[in-house]
């Protein structure tokens, strides 16, 4: 915080201490705060409106008429002091009436003001109020005054807490509204499911005393609490138990690095010397972190964040002397945990045997804490909104992350029906594995080849797990989304080789490195990444080719590790042929290099290229020519093809696989491919779903790289096929589709005993 932003709240903060300590009823003290915050600034409105029964209440001003006290509400979302409430955001406008948001409440005579500042006050992460600031000049407020301004709204958070003024219903309560049995929907993190009693991670911890009586008492005590956070981490990275070597080891250490940054503690020591406590520093500083998620578009930097709140969570329990979180108390039975959400090293502190199952309010599929957990072999459901207000400490809970929902609470029909979906699911899993030595080969004797997709070096295991043929696409990406800095090529080379030792003599078919879009890293110019519509922008294989140092560092790294071993690589959304082209020829020039250096080589190098742009389609005899094999990626072709983006919610299932023009797109591409000899693949979600999978069997396509999980369910489907049958049933439905493909497709399934289990 800058000296002068400093200085200024310490001012306001010193008098506000003195109004806090006096004897007054509690709308006096508010009014003396209004006229110590303007006079302080030098404002010329300085109002503070209460969150009461659902609206917002002017409660104390200087400056607007004193009639409009208590006379001027305004609704949630209303006005500019509702959007601020509703948004928990700042606004700061040099002229308040061209805000769209902007009402006018002409009982308050505001009309000769136009520049506008408020900020949310904040009681236990919600706003139960506005702090607003007006001047007749049309002027922006300095940054260093709206930061006195939160800093001030943080202690009128303490003092209206303690008068008795906060709406108790808009805070939020322990205990649900409700003791019935109800289902609640999230996203599938980790897939699992798991029974056990709900535990919440970490008792709200609500700073009480928000002014600091000696400042450098309050310095030495986050001193003493950051030595204690930082050898908590260290132990914990130091005994994490489960295997050696595997991203989640990466994401620990970057954890660490955030345990140590010196930045954060100089914003939190800053906020001392503002005169706020330690307790209430440290909320300070995370109260301007999640006012930078909210902002934030790019999940991986949203990640890094939702890490460094963890580690402000554990530094406030460790100050404050509140040390019980659920893991260092103990987990008595099994246990569902809950929290909004979770840091990777604070999931390693939970005992495995009795942990079931986690629930995060957010949590994102590439969240540090998600990687752990897979490793861990814990289900986890994300983005479940509403936990606090709907599951009650100890309530048994029922957790489905396959079917992306639990049940709170379940009556026993619930229950019943539940312990026989886990038993099928045991039984289906049992039935699944003893299928992990037999080929996956038609009844009338065809060969399909099943792969499966990964991205961690523990999850080639899923190679001995499933019997699957080998790893059809590698995502190379994912070392560099979870580094705190590009990996270096040794680095790089070493993950290779360990994927490449784990898979044996079974093939490896590298995807180089797809990022840039929704999977942007912090790490390169955030400015390259402002997009409109990041996932036709510049990503994968264009991002490659423009930042060719990166391409040749992950060239060398992969000829490198596939020394005396033949080295699959995949260039991913190829546009045109002439991309792949010059991906082929900088690879070509890094193996020259080596060459040259008498590196030992790759046995030989197959190259080949996603089709997930529908205008390289139209370049397959241009292309063809060149490739070793092509794998359609169905997830990114299918969104390309409709213009319909598939993280649209309304738009996600709106488009079938099964629809006549997918089937129809992929029928035109499978000629060609065959006439040329090319191997032709699928990798993506549709060839992970057996009525799906079928479809893409029918047309023509032999090899499928599909998740771990569905190996099972698609090699019992492809071992009870007729493949003539098929590929001739499906030739008319191409040609004449019907209304329903999917129930044509399924019907004929049925009727040809084909298992879709």
């Amino acid at each position: 915080m800058p000296s002068s932003a400093v200085a200024s709240a310490r001012e306001i903060l010193t008098r506000l201490h003195d109004v806090m300590a006096g004897r007054n009823p509690a709308q006096a003290k508010l009014n003396a705060v209004v006229g110590i915050i303007a006079e302080a600034m030098d404002s010329e409105v300085c109002s503070i409106y209460l969150l009461r029964d659902g609206v917002l209440e002017l409660f104390a001003t200087r400056g607007l008429d004193q009639t409009a006290v208590h006379v001027t509400k305004l609704a949630l979302g209303e006005g500019l002091v509702g959007t601020i409430a509703e948004d928990v955001e700042v606004l700061n406008l040099d002229e308040a009436a061209s805000h769209p948001d902007f009402a006018y409440k002409p009982e308050t005579g505001e009309e000769r003001y136009h520049s506008f500042a408020g900020v949310p006050i904040i009681r236990r992460e919600r706003a139960v109020g506005v702090l607003a600031v007006q001047h007749s000049e049309q002027r922006k407020y300095q940054d260093v005054e709206i930061e006195a301004l939160q800093t001030v709204a943080m202690v009128l958070s303490e003092l209206i807490a303690n008068a008795g003024l906060i709406d108790t219903a808009q805070t939020g309560g322990d205990r649900p509204q409700s003791t019935a049995a109800v289902r609640l929907l999230g996203q599938k993190l980790v897939e699992g499911m798991g029974s056990g009693h709900a535990v919440f991670h970490q008792p709200r911890i609500v700073v009480e005393h928000t002014v600091a009586e000696d400042v450098d008492a309050e310095r030495h005590r986050v001193y003493a609490a950051f030595d204690k956070m930082r050898e908590q981490i260290d132990r914990m990275t130091r005994e994490a138990e489960f295997g050696v070597g595997g991203e989640h080891e990466e994401v620990l250490q970057t954890y660490k690095m955030f345990a140590y940054d010196e930045g954060w503690a100089r914003r939190i020591n800053e906020a001392i010397d503002s005169g706020l406590t330690a307790e209430a520093a440290i909320e300070r500083v995370q109260q301007r972190t999640r006012q930078r998620m909210r902002q934030i578009d790019d999940p991986l930097l949203a990640d890094r964040m939702h890490d460094l709140e963890d580690l402000a969570n554990r530094l406030l329990r460790i100050v404050s002397g509140q040390m019980g979180t659920a893991a260092q108390m103990g987990l008595r039975q099994d246990t569902i945990l809950i929290a909004r959400n979770l840091g990777p090293a604070e999931l390693l502190e939970y005992d495995k045997r009795r942990l079931k199952g986690v629930i995060l309010e957010e949590g994102s599929l590439t969240a540090h804490v998600t990687i752990v957990a897979r490793a861990m072999g814990v289900p986890v459901l994300g983005r479940v909104r509403d936990v606090r207000r709907l599951i009650a400490e100890g309530d048994l809970l029922l957790l489905d992350s396959v079917a992306g929902n639990v049940f709170v609470r379940p009556s026993s029909g619930m229950e019943e029906a539940f312990e026989s979906k886990l038993a099928l699911r045991q039984k289906r899993k049992a039935a699944f594995a003893a299928l992990r030595d037999v080929p996956p080969v038609t009844q009338d004797g065809h060969r399909i080849t099943l792969m499966v997709n990964a991205g961690l070096r523990d999850d080639v295991a899923a190679l001995d797990v499933t019997g699957a043929d080998g790893i059809g696409l590698f995502r190379t990406e994912f070392q560099f989304l979870v580094s705190a800095t590009l990996p270096q090529r040794e680095r790089q080379q070493r993950l290779y080789k360990e994927v490449l030792d784990a898979a044996g003599n079974r093939p490896v078919i590298f995807r180089t490195v797809d990022i840039g879009g929704d999977k942007a890293l912090p790490y390169l110019n955030k400015a390259d990444a402002d997009e409109e519509n990041p996932a036709m922008g510049w990503r994968a294989l264009r991002l490659a080719l423009d930042r060719d140092g990166l391409m040749k560092v992950q060239a060398r790294a992969l000829i490198e590790a596939a020394a005396g071993r033949t080295l699959n690589v995949m260039f991913p959304m190829v546009s045109e042929a002439w991309e792949f082209d010059e991906a082929k020829a900088l690879f070509e020039a890094q193996r020259a290099w080596l060459a040259a250096r008498v590196r030992r080589a790759p046995a030989g190098i197959r190259y080949g290229a996603m089709l997930e742009v529908p205008a390289l389609a139209e370049q397959l005899d241009l292309l063809l020519p060149e490739i070793d094999f092509l794998s359609v990626g169905t997830n990114d072709l299918t969104q390309f093809l409709f213009a319909a983006d598939r993280a649209n919610p309304r738009l996600a299932e709106r488009y079938d696989w099964l629809s006549p023009s997918i089937l129809r797109f992929l029928a035109r591409v499978v000629a060609p491919c065959r006439a040329a000899g090319v191997d032709l693949g699928v990798c993506g979600e549709m060839g992970g779903r057996p009525v799906e999978a079928m479809a893409l069997i029918g047309l023509g396509i032999d090899r499928l790289s599909i998740t771990p999980a569905a190996i099972g369910p698609i090699k019992a489907m492809v071992r009870s096929l007729d493949h003539a049958a098929l590929r001739a049933f499906v030739a008319g439905l191409i040609a004449r589709p019907p209304r329903d493909m999917r129930a044509a497709l399924t019907d004929w399934a049925v009727q040809s005993g084909v298992d879709l289990a």
